[in-house]
Parts: structure tokens; sequence; C-alpha cells
């Protein structure tokens, strides 16, 4: 999986934009992060409980890990090149429903 999917899976859902963050390539909708390209160009930034976190590294190490900047933050750096599709489909579809404006969510359940 690459960058390029991400912004595919990102972009169906309705108010998603193409920004920048920390100068590397983000997406955002209507101006609320949702996830942003690492500087290795492989990973992606997920925000994800500190609990989900644990299992998630525990579970998959070689995809899901974290760098010291991060201890501290309730996110998880997912590697691309290991990383399910539908897993991070999952994870943008959640982070999209939790930062979208409530109409665009109830817009988007309508037409599905």
């Amino acid at each position: 999986m690459t960058y390029e999917d991400v912004r595919t899976i990102a972009l169906a859902f309705p108010g998603v934009e193409d920004s920048t963050s920390y100068g590397t390539p983000a997406l955002k909708v209507k101006g609320k992060f949702l996830t942003r390209l690492k500087e290795d160009g492989d990973s992606i930034v997920i925000r994800v409980g500190f609990d989900g976190r644990e299992m998630l590294m525990e579970a998959f190490p070689d995809t899901y890990y974290i760098t010291d900047h991060y201890r501290d933050y309730p996110a998880v750096l997912v590697r691309l090149s290991k990383a399910d599709p539908q897993a991070v489909r999952r994870f943008l579809e959640r982070l999209w429903r939790e930062a979208a404006p409530k109409r665009l969510v109830k817009d988007y359940d309508a037409r599905a």
C-alpha cells in the first residue's frame, strides 16, 4: 500500500482534502487532521488510544510502531508497505467520522 492508496480511500469521504502538516502531505476534513505521511515516505500517523496502540503494536509489530516522539501521544505509526488496506480504510473512516461535521456523516450514511 502507498500514500496514494491512502489518499484514494480518504478522498472518497465527503469533505476530505489534501493539505500539509509538518511539511509533509496530509489529509484533513474541513481543516481537521486525519492523517499525514511521515518523512520516511512509508508511514502514516493514525490517532488511536493508548490501549489500542499497545494491542496493535503487540499483534502486528512489523506494521504498527511508534518513535520516541509519539510515546506520549495517542497515536500510532502505520508502515504502509506492510499495512492491510482494509484496516487502513477502517481507521480512516473512524477518524473521518470523529472529525467531520455531523451533517456530512449523516449525508454519507444516508447514501450508503
